[in-house]
C-alpha cells in the first residue's frame, strides 16, 4: 500500500477543519433554550418613569402648624463656618479634610489639658530622657488590627508637626485605644524612636 501524502496547511490554503454537528447536546439545555423568547432589556436612557412615586408608606406631607405669626429660623455658630451654598457629600477636598481633623485634634488637647491639670504638651518627634506630655492621634502601623505591637502615635501639628512614634505600652496597667482616637501621653522617648509609656489621658465625657 502506498503511502498517503499529508496535506500541506498554510495561510492562502488552510486545512479545511472538522465540520460542527449540526445540533449540539448542550444547547438543549442551555437557559436559551428553556426561555428562547426573551424581551431584550431597554436602554438606561430611554427608560420610563423617571422621578415617579412607585410606591409610598404613610403620608407623603406632613401636617405641620405653628403658633403665633410665623416662626424663623436661626442658625447657631459662626457665621463663616454655616454652609451658605449646597456641596457635595463626601467630596471634599483632601487637605480641607486635614485642617478640620487638625483643629478637632487642638480642641480635645485644649479639653485634655484643661480636665487633667497639665502643664502642656512637647514634640512626640524629639528624644526626652525625662518623662514629657504629647498629644496626638492613635494610629496602626499597617493595615491590619491593632494590636500591642502596631500603635502608633501621631502628633499634633502644633507641637510635633505630624511626626509618627511607635509606642511601648508594657508599662500601662490597662488600656483601651482605637485607630483616630485622640490622646495625651506621658512617657520617655531616650531614642526618638520609640516612646515608653507611662500615663494615658483620654477624653471624658
Amino acid at each position: 500500500q502506498g503511502s498517503q501524502k499529508r496535506s500541506n496547511s498554510t495561510p492562502e490554503t488552510p486545512r479545511p477543519k472538522r465540520a460542527p454537528p449540526s445540533r449540539s447536546p448542550y444547547g438543549l439545555f442551555s437557559p436559551g433554550s428553556f426561555s428562547p423568547s426573551v424581551t431584550p432589556s431597554q436602554k438606561y436612557s430611554s427608560r420610563g418613569g423617571r422621578g415617579e412615586v412607585v410606591a409610598s408608606f404613610g403620608s407623603s406631607v406632613p401636617a405641620w402648624s405653628g403658633g403665633g405669626g410665623g416662626c424663623s429660623v436661626r442658625v447657631f455658630g459662626c457665621p463663616e463656618q454655616s454652609l451658605s451654598k449646597p456641596y457635595k457629600f463626601m467630596f471634599q477636598k483632601a487637605l480641607d479634610v486635614r485642617e478640620v481633623l487638625a483643629e478637632r485634634v487642638e480642641e480635645l488637647g485644649e479639653v485634655l489639658r484643661r480636665h487633667h491639670g497639665l502643664d502642656g504638651f512637647s514634640s512626640a518627634a524629639l528624644p526626652a530622657q525625662e518623662p514629657v506630655t504629647v498629644l496626638g492621634q492613635i494610629s496602626c502601623d499597617g493595615n491590619g488590627k491593632l494590636n500591642p505591637k502596631s500603635v502608633l502615635l501621631v502628633g499634633d501639628r502644633e507641637h510635633s508637626g505630624g511626626a509618627q512614634v511607635p509606642l511601648d505600652l508594657s508599662e500601662l496597667p490597662e488600656y483601651s485605644l482605637f485607630p483616630g482616637q485622640v490622646v495625651a501621653l506621658e512617657g520617655t522617648n531616650s531614642t526618638g524612636r520609640r516612646m515608653v509609656v507611662s500615663k494615658l489621658y483620654e477624653v471624658t465625657p
